[in-house]
């Protein structure tokens, strides 16, 4: 069972390890994009940060859903509206607890997936956060699946983000200002697909640590 004190933590490394790739991320968003993935971001972060104190002490839906709606509040261009759908989505299914299970692990990514698909009006293939965040989900339902641990799920999902992040360079963008350069997009990595491998790996970084 997960607690919140955990959640808590894995959000703080998020944002440091953003912040931490803020000039990379934005060089990668400045081949194919408007130049401000890792500003946005960073900044998005950043504020997510200032709030974590007021929520410490809450349940998982809570705190997940100030992160969402710290997201909206403060990040600019697509990544705001996405993300946030992601955190407030993922919020509805731990409502009120402060542990969680394998299964609601599962159903958080889900949520996440379901929510941005919705927004964004993508899926996996149109190079996006989802050609990372579905690898990672599926690759964690099928660990649990195996009887694994936490651990090891969020070491094959990293694993599975980082080889999202990787197969983006291989196909043409279908949304967002990428899509305008057609096949010049091919050979760039997607900028929201490599923020999302770096929350992943955040979590895989506090599971072991913890």
């Amino acid at each position: 069972m997960a607690n919140t004190q955990l959640l808590i933590k894995i959000i703080r490394r998020m944002g440091e390890k953003i912040i931490e790739n803020k000039d990379f991320l934005t060089e990668l968003d400045r081949a194919i994009g408007d130049s401000d993935h890792g500003i946005n971001m960073s900044k998005g972060f950043q504020a997510v940060n200032n709030k974590l104190e007021e929520v410490e002490d809450k349940d998982w839906g809570t705190i997940l859903k100030t992160v969402a709606m710290t997201l909206l509040s403060n990040v600019g261009g697509a990544s705001g509206p996405l993300y946030g759908t992601a955190f407030l989505r993922a919020s509805t299914v731990v409502h009120g607890k402060t542990e969680i299970c394998q299964q609601d692990v599962i159903h958080l990514f889900e949520k996440a997936i379901e929510g941005i698909k919705t927004r964004g009006k993508s899926d996996k293939g149109d190079k996006t956060i989802l050609d990372a965040l579905i690898p990672a989900s599926n690759a964690i339902k099928e660990a649990y699946q195996q009887g694994e641990d936490s651990k090891t799920a969020f070491k094959r999902a990293e694993k599975a983000a980082l080889e999202g992040v990787e197969y983006t360079k291989t196909i043409i963008a279908k949304k967002g200002r990428a899509s305008y350069l057609g096949e010049r997009s091919i050979g760039h990595q997607d900028p929201g697909a490599t923020s999302t491998y770096i929350m992943i790996q955040s979590i895989r970084e506090i599971l072991e640590e913890d």
